[in-house]
């Protein structure tokens, strides 16, 4: 038995294991944040992926019996490979998972016509991952997808409130808008976004949706347990959340405060 890894290239992920805990308490935690070489947003495929890898490899040696890719741009450029040619090489009874599939699967019901919004970095949009994944699912659903390079900057900078912020947000969404006007849900495909949720219901339409991941991802994760019990024999129950870096683990816990409730303690590790 082992606790649930959550892996993000930073920060943002922070956001999702919120509601992990939230939803989930009674289940051990380890969050790795590999913050000595974000951002992944610019970076390509390839190092993506072997980045990735090396942070799977990693919880997995520290027990984690399932990992949960936290970060869009890693599930969108390096989770369908560790799936297929990393996992059944490295142990075929430990799973990981991402979490565009459980936002993809919640639009169904969102949208009403079936034009929807993707907002995120420019990896998660030059992979083209999410238009993939809803049409597959929903082809008759239309996607205009937006990278915001300057969004995630201002979260870390803690100026997320700021003036600047509302400029930089009133930009990229309108420029999404002049695409389509017809967008009635937009999705926040960066976990860093949820942080500049005020400053974005000011620059959209009253009516659209405004999709943020830490609770779908959550309730998918319950789903998921509850229908895989063999899994979730293996993973621990004591309550308990352990937080690593691959920064220093005086900056991480400086910055952490900005993306969860309360002082955390962090060790830092090595990949």
């Amino acid at each position: 038995m082992g606790p649930i890894g959550v892996f993000d290239s930073g920060y943002g992920g922070l956001t999702i294991l919120e509601a992990f805990q939230k939803s989930l308490p009674q289940y051990d935690y380890l969050y790795l944040g590999d913050n000595a070489r974000t951002p992944y947003g610019s970076r390509s495929f390839r190092v993506v992926y072997e980045y990735t890898l090396e942070a799977v490899r990693y919880l997995f040696s520290r027990g984690c019996p399932l990992v949960i890719l936290a970060c869009n741009t890693a599930s969108a450029k390096a989770l369908r490979s560790i799936q297929q040619l990393d996992l059944p090489q490295m142990d075929p009874q430990r799973r990981v998972l991402g979490i565009l599939r459980p936002t993809v699967e919640a639009l169904d019901k969102i949208t009403r016509s079936r034009h929807v919004g993707l907002l995120g970095t420019e990896g998660t949009v030059q992979s083209g991952s999410y238009p993939i994944e809803i049409n597959k699912l929903y082809p008759d659903i239309q996607v205009v997808s937006k990278a915001c390079p300057m969004w995630v900057p201002l979260v870390e900078c803690g100026e997320h409130h700021s003036k600047g912020a509302d400029y930089f947000v009133q930009k990229y969404l309108d420029e999404l808008f002049a695409v389509d006007p017809k967008i009635d849900s937009l999705i926040l495909g960066c976990t860093h976004y949820p942080l500049l949720i005020d400053s974005i219901r000011k620059f959209v339409p009253e009516k659209v949706q405004i999709i943020t991941q830490g609770d779908l991802v959550a309730e998918s994760l319950k789903d998921y347990l509850q229908r895989h019990p063999e899994m979730d024999e293996r993973c621990s129950k004591n309550g308990v959340t352990q937080y690593l870096t691959t920064e220093a683990s005086k900056k991480f816990e400086d910055m952490a405060c900005v993306f969860s409730h309360g002082k955390i303690s962090v060790s830092q590790v090595k990949l």
